[in-house]
């Protein structure tokens, strides 16, 4: 892990996406502020009250879901809570990544900081030592129904602080959980009332999958950006439609940021201004894939910030069922079910499989000696004898046409379980995982619409682009340079490489200061 010198303090207050990718991607330590173990001692001492009370209370003298009505005498209780961890630690299939089990156990521990859960501080001390050890529970891709929270991959996470069941160290060495527990130096936790409930009853897998998309296509569609505006010169496309006052005309924010963006990236291009006359120039119009980019990566930027809103608001929840309250009172609610954060995880996947549609229509123009203006077939070297970016453009038409099928929503989907107690569920869960495979697809489409773009600027010299694309092409390692053909897919790896390290960004901001 890339460990972060500075922490993140879980308390009363909300964390921010920046804490939990902190945490999650950078191994960021957590504190717990001494005001929410105040307050989870506080809320902890009502549960005790209601130990022995005759009057049933659900999760601390009943059973879970359809077993609900089940009384369960005071000797069982320790039992229960262990038989609900290990019963609902159910998972299968392939682990899913580490960065997503570390944002998942933040965020279940920003929600028993709250103090609206009943636990004892020892258990929140203690998931939070295990935390900070680099110890990751191996959760499974198959388990959550994204309602009564995301019941397996949590209950994972609950075993291993148990002490049982399988885990990462700080090494990615697989482990058992006591054998790792012991060499950080922690305990197990023996479960009480209500416990093993409250460690498992939380949206936080899609919402950290959330937060950490949310970062992602953020910067990505600043590279967007780049590459559109890279595809526009080499294209010998016009960047007139990127006027400022054509887009106040529609007040769309995000529309109005990427043509801003544009306008400043192709600010001084010698490419654009060779055909700037219209009397040499008999094009009228680009094709839409190069005139309305603003207006489908603005579209993206507009859905990424309601997202984001979303992602804020559930950032600042308790969600536990049932939960205390600040007066005091113990009450089933329904704030388990991941509605609105599995709606926005489908609607990040629409714009993310059509940001990477227009990518690869751009891509697709550079290789068509019909419409990339000058250009020679498939910017090969000698067509015919060499295929040139053909095949690249293959693997784009691949991951889009994936892309369309990971875009059909999750949460439109509902399998009645628990008896029909829990009737309609969100598949929250399964629209962060298939949102994580689409952000993937979508940095791999517009890196081969960089490297196909940065060829085909190379092909215009000795005229030069514009000083921002100068500069992402300067970067590049020796790649998307025209001649015969080569071993094409390390150069596809690296462009990859060169988008998701940042560093394509960089290279434009240097000259183009912070991007919108």
């Amino acid at each position: 892990m890339d460990h972060m010198s500075e922490s993140v303090v879980v308390g009363l207050g909300a964390l921010s996406i920046a804490d939990v990718v902190a945490v999650a991607r950078h191994g960021a330590r957590v504190e717990v502020s001494e005001e929410a173990l105040a307050e989870v001692a506080r809320s902890r001492s009502i549960i005790e009250q209601l130990a022995d009370d005759p009057i049933p209370h659900y999760g601390v003298s009943t059973g879970f879901g359809a077993l609900a009505t089940k009384h369960i005498p005071v000797e069982s209780r320790a039992q229960l809570q262990r038989s609900l961890v290990r019963s609902h630690a159910a998972g299968s299939g392939p682990e899913v990544e580490r960065e997503v089990v570390r944002a998942l156990m933040l965020l279940r521990i920003s929600t028993l900081a709250t103090g609206r859960t009943g636990v004892r501080p020892e258990v929140l001390e203690t998931y939070v030592g295990m935390l900070n050890a680099g110890i990751s529970p191996c959760v499974r891709e198959y388990g959550s129904l994204g309602c009564s929270g995301d019941l397996a991959p949590l209950a994972h996470c609950a075993l291993a602080l148990m002490g049982e069941g399988e885990v990462r160290n700080a090494d990615g060495e697989q482990q058992t959980a006591d054998e790792a527990l012991a060499a950080a130096g922690l305990t197990p936790v023996e479960l009480r009332e209500k416990e093993g409930l409250a460690l498992i009853n939380g949206t936080d897998g899609m919402l950290g999958m959330l937060c950490l998309a949310i970062t992602d296509l953020t910067a990505l569609t600043k590279v967007a950006d780049i590459t559109a505006a890279m595809s526009v010169e080499g294209l010998l496309g016009t960047d007139d439609v990127f006027a400022a006052d054509l887009h106040e005309l529609r007040p769309q924010r995000g529309q109005g940021d990427s043509a801003a963006n544009l306008r400043n990236l192709l600010k001084d291009s010698e490419i654009r201004e060779s055909h700037r006359d219209p009397a040499a120039c008999t094009r009228v119009q680009d094709a839409y894939s190069l005139r309305c980019s603003p207006q489908v990566a603005g579209g993206a930027r507009d859905t990424i910030a309601h997202a984001t809103s979303v992602a804020d608001a559930e950032l600042a929840s308790a969600v536990d069922n049932p939960v205390v309250t600040k007066d005091g009172r113990v009450e089933s609610n329904g704030n388990f079910h991941g509605a609105p954060v599995a709606y926005v995880l489908d609607f990040l996947a629409i714009v993310t499989a059509d940001l990477a549609s227009i990518s690869e229509r751009r891509t697709d123009r550079f290789l068509d000696v019909a419409r990339s203006n000058g250009l020679p077939p498939f910017l090969a070297d000698d067509p015919g004898v060499d295929s040139g970016h053909m095949i690249a453009q293959y693997t784009q038409a691949a991951i889009v046409s994936e892309l369309k099928r990971l875009a059909n929503p999750a949460s439109v989907d509902s399998i009645p379980s628990s008896a029909m107690q829990e009737d309609h569920v969100s598949m929250g869960w399964s629209a962060a995982r298939k949102l994580r495979r689409s952000v993937d697809g979508l940095r791999r489409v517009l890196a081969v619409e960089l490297l196909t773009a940065a060829r085909g600027i190379r092909l215009r010299e000795p005229l030069r682009p514009g000083p921002a694309t100068a500069a992402v092409i300067d970067a590049l390692p020796n790649i998307g340079v025209p001649g015969p053909d080569r071993y094409l897919a390390p150069e596809i790896e690296q462009a990859v490489e060169f988008v998701s390290s940042g560093s394509a960004l960089a290279a434009a901001e240097k000259v183009t200061g912070v991007l919108r």
